[in-house]
């Protein structure tokens, strides 16, 4: 398929930062919408990448900023409430806006990130996302939602946030040990979506269960982040009673490590059913065989991931 005019909202996040680049890759004419482009002026550098500040819950700078694309990638997703962006603001409001500037706009195509087991469980974090996946079905666009479980790899919040808490702390205190999921690593999820867009039916009005081959509990995850590190830390698994206590006094402090609703998306197993990669003919990458490579690097280099592991 030939090359494509795309905006990407939420594509300076994790999973943007590889994506972007495939996308570039493949000879795609990218938009980049930011709320402030100046934080991410390294972006620009990339061959036929361009960023710019818009405040994309403005319909008329959304309607503006989509005019002459081939297709909108939807990245943004909060994992907990900041001020005025709330879970319905950022997952099912602007899904809202995004659709009705795409059909104002005549852009016909629309990728957009969820989550495995969106509208399960009792988050509200996944309850939203199922409430905007609903809105894409229905858009009458044609659309493609990307459904991974937690994704792991350079400058994640899963390795390198373990890695700090466990460099740092006496002993883990570890609320829903038992919680499976199957880490799904960041550049397979970068490339199901750029397969995606660079095909006219590859994907098309369907949704992709995105995970990785290795099924592990959050106790198996963190056990195995220690050892790797070489650490010796005691885990502590927790009561849900002590689980959900530990959520509520973490969700008062700055930067919100973990949070109430973070406690109830672990009740829901984050592992899926059909296996979207084996749609698109990738064979996804195992969490453990990363470790070395995450947790390894140079001194800078840890500081750096450490430092945003704190700032999430």
């Amino acid at each position: 398929m030939a090359a494509q005019q795309l905006v990407i909202l939420g594509g300076t996040g994790f999973v943007g930062s590889h994506l972007v680049p495939r996308l570039a890759a493949d000879g795609h004419r990218i938009v980049l919408l930011s709320r402030n482009r100046e934080q991410h002026r390294e972006l620009g550098v990339l061959p036929q990448v361009r960023v710019r500040s818009a405040d994309v819950y403005n319909d008329e700078v959304l309607r503006r900023e989509l005019e002459g694309a081939d297709a909108v990638i939807n990245l943004i997703g909060i994992l907990n409430p900041s001020g005025k962006h709330s879970f319905q603001r950022a997952h099912v409001e602007l899904t809202r806006r995004l659709i009705a500037a795409c059909h104002a706009s005549s852009v016909g195509r629309l990728h957009q990130m969820s989550s495995l087991k969106a509208g399960q469980g009792l988050s509200q974090y996944l309850k939203t996302r199922g409430e905007a996946e609903s809105l894409v079905k229905a858009s009458g666009l044609d659309w493609t939602i990307y459904q991974p479980s937690v994704i792991f790899g350079e400058g994640d919040g899963l390795v390198s946030r373990f890695a700090v808490l466990l460099r740092r702390m006496p002993m883990l205190p570890l609320a829903r040990a038992k919680a499976r999921m199957a880490p799904t690593y960041v550049g397979d999820v970068a490339e199901a979506i750029a397969r995606c867009v660079g095909s006219a039916k590859l994907g098309q009005r369907r949704s992709l269960e995105l995970y990785g081959p290795e099924v592990l509990t959050l106790g198996e995850i963190v056990h195995r982040i220690r050892d790797t590190a070489g650490l010796r830390t005691p885990i502590i698994p927790l009561h849900d009673s002590l689980g959900q206590l530990q959520a509520q006094v973490a969700g008062l402090l700055p930067g919100t490590p973990f949070s109430l609703d973070n406690f109830r998306s672990l009740r829901t197993d984050s592992v899926g059913k059909t296996d979207g990669y084996a749609a698109l003919g990738i064979v996804p990458q195992p969490f453990t065989p990363w470790l070395p490579r995450l947790l390894g690097g140079s001194l800078l280099q840890k500081r750096l991931n450490e430092a945003r592991a704190f700032r999430r």
